[in-house]
């Protein structure tokens, strides 16, 4: 990536050489461009907001930047970006959305997420660290931003408008109002599921900004939940890529000896599924972790995995995370163990589950949605 600060290499993480998408994209070159040629003021507190790869944070290191991500990926790709461009650890600091922000910001950049939830809660979170200096300016795709979008900025920050579009991103400029009389923040949200879910039917889930569905459960969730399997006495259960943690809050509830393991790369995710775990009294025990995958998971050590995959990567549709997921369960199921699937029936997951375990079975299926099953030979 080509910037007034040089040209760092960049790359997504985990590394694949036969990955075609790049760690930044045109948004990204927008706003370095801008801070550029404006001659932005960046010795004071800069914050990098919703920077996917580090692309940002690396191209501003010598600056001191702080990085705040819901993205485990992300912030590792972050860390072997800023290696790979020599910069010296601890010259960028690297927090979660779930990490207490900045008390004073004077540089504030968003890369707007796919999720207006998220941006609503992190708006919220930092406007208490502005002050009438503070230059904030947003970036995305002109696809990205909508009216919405703005109206949060408007709303939270102070007056806001947009650049003119250039290689179909956009800038987002916005003066902070300190006296501006902002909302609540109404996250994390809380709610009741409904009555004809099995286990968790009547429950309470709790959902943190940025976690898919975050205000009612969504149709794909459940049906799994009408068709989950029965888990061994004892047994070792993953709910992987657990999002707001009910599947795997519900195996629980059914077997109060099994344990389970909650699974996310994002931060926004496993603290959804802590809570919702603790909020409903669930006895026996539960490992939260933040992460890639299974990766870290001893072999043979499982004896079911859950996994609704994604099939994006932030605007990009690809199969990548759901094959790393369904070797991760391979390597770690003890034989016998099974990997329990759902997926929309057009991605085909059966003929990816026949090519690493070497049998797959419809457990249920409908329209949309289709319920597979795995099992480790």
């Amino acid at each position: 990536m080509t910037t007034e600060w040089g040209a760092p290499v960049l790359a997504r993480f985990p590394e694949d050489p036969r990955e075609r998408l790049r760690a930044w994209d045109a948004s990204d070159e927008y706003l370095l461009r801008h801070l550029a040629r404006q001659r932005v003021a960046l010795s004071g507190t800069v914050v990098v907001v919703g920077d996917r790869w580090g692309a940002l944070v690396t191209a501003l290191a010598a600056h001191g930047p702080t990085q705040i991500t819901d993205s485990w990926l992300g912030q590792e790709a972050t860390r072997a970006n800023l290696a790979r461009n020599g910069v010296e650890p601890g010259a960028v600091r690297l927090l979660t959305t779930q990490d207490p922000p900045p008390g004073r910001i004077d540089v504030l950049l968003v890369r707007v997420p796919k999720s207006l939830a998220l941006l609503e809660d992190q708006l919220l979170r930092l406007a208490p660290a502005m002050h009438e200096g503070t230059v904030v300016v947003g970036t995305g795709m002109v696809k990205e931003i909508h009216t919405s979008t703005l109206n949060l900025f408007e709303r939270i920050l102070g007056p806001t408008r947009t650049s003119l579009a250039e290689k179909k991103a956009r800038l987002i400029f916005c003066t902070p109002d300190p006296s501006l009389e902002r909302p609540a923040n109404p996250w994390p949200y809380r709610y009741a599921l409904p009555g004809d879910v099995g286990p968790v039917s009547g429950r309470t889930v709790v959902n943190h900004a940025g976690v898919f569905c975050a205000d009612r459960l969504d149709i794909g969730t459940r049906f799994f939940l009408r068709h989950l399997p029965t888990a061994p006495v004892g047994g070792r259960v993953v709910d992987l890529g657990c999002g707001n943690g009910v599947v795997g809050t519900a195996v629980a509830l059914a077997d109060a000896r099994a344990e389970v393991l909650f699974v996310d790369e994002s931060f926004q995710a496993v603290a959804s599924a802590q809570d919702t775990y603790r909020a409903n009294g669930v006895p026996g025990h539960a490992e939260f972790r933040v992460g890639d995958g299974l990766t870290g998971v001893p072999s043979d050590s499982v004896d079911v995995v859950l996994n609704n995959p994604p099939f994006h990567s932030h605007q990009a549709t690809t199969d990548s995370t759901a094959w790393r997921m369904f070797t991760g369960a391979r390597r770690t199921l003890r034989p016998g163990g099974e990997l329990w699937v759902i997926g929309n029936r057009h991605l085909g997951y059966h003929a990816k589950l026949r090519r690493l375990f070497g049998n797959s079975e419809v457990v249920a299926a409908d329209p949309k949605f289709v319920v597979l099953r795995a099992v480790k030979r």
